[in-house]
């Protein structure tokens, strides 16, 4: 069984991975999922409080 050359086949990955990273990273930060988990500032409680063993 031949052994391939491995320079050609390195190249042709970090091209193809430098091609997906500069395609796909500007799509996935544009997407920007809604926060919904920040509470309704009208229901906030704005009473101090500390932590029960101070």
């Amino acid at each position: 069984m031949p052994q391939l050359n491995p320079a050609p086949w390195y190249l042709t990955m970090l091209t193809i991975w430098t091609i997906i990273i500069l395609i796909f990273t500007p799509l996935l930060m544009k997407i920007q999922l809604p926060n919904t988990t920040e509470p309704n500032k009208a229901t906030i409680s704005l009473t101090p409080w500390t932590w029960s063993w101070y």
